[in-house]
């Protein structure tokens, strides 16, 4: 255990601050999240390639129960959505959020183990791109849909973001559609930039990681 705890930190301070960077917009469409998220997927993929999916897997799990125990913390403390003349208090990260983040991190990060192993014994940087990329795909498209689309509204229940992330309106691709949608295409396309730029880290921390392990 004590070799994946940094994984472990890692894996839950990503889930917990992308949990609350979400509800916060950088420009018309897109989320501070987008810019955090992408890093669970580098900690899984490291964690798969030095030790193996196994331990990649009790990463997901640990980091993944820590970061849910936080995030329902968080649904209980609010924060000042507003200015200081005119407050609004909401909490710093919402029910649907909460399980839509949850649900979307497991299914998406256990996919990423399964693709990785499976073309781990090619090109090096292969498996980590195309585990990246299908797993954000299948992460934005179920957090998302959890976190702030109608269907969901209506069985979870409204909150501060509903009404804004369900308004229709022009986006950037050439068609109307709910907030939620567009800022979910262009999440993606964020992931799948990050994904790419993460190879460099990726190389450079796995072998550190072999190094020091060969020279110990």
């Amino acid at each position: 255990m004590t070799r994946i705890l940094p994984g472990v930190i890692a894996m839950a301070t990503v889930v917990v601050a992308s949990n609350i960077l979400v509800q916060f917009f950088v420009g018309d469409w897109l989320t501070w999240g987008a810019f955090t998220y992408p890093i669970a997927f580098l900690v899984t993929d490291v964690m798969n390639r030095v030790y193996g999916a196994s331990a990649a897997r009790r990463v997901v799990f640990v980091g993944f129960a820590v970061g849910v125990i936080c995030s329902l913390i968080g649904s209980q403390v609010e924060i000042n959505l507003g200015t200081a003349d005119d407050p609004f208090m909401a909490p710093a990260v919402t029910l649907r959020v909460a399980i839509g983040s949850g649900i979307a991190f497991l299914t998406a990060q256990l996919l990423d183990i399964a693709i990785f192993s499976r073309l781990r014994a090619g090109t090096w940087w292969r498996a980590p791109l195309v585990s990246s990329v299908i797993g954000s795909a299948v992460d934005t498209a179920l957090f998302f849909s959890i976190a702030f689309s109608a269907g969901a509204v209506a069985v979870l229940g409204a909150d501060h973001n509903t009404d804004f992330f369900n308004e229709v309106v022009a986006t950037p691709f050439g068609f109307d559609a709910t907030r939620w949608v567009g800022t979910a295409v262009v999440d993606w396309g964020v992931k799948i930039a990050i994904a790419l730029i993460a190879l460099i880290p990726f190389r450079l921390i796995v072998g550190r990681i072999q190094q020091n392990a060969q020279m110990s």
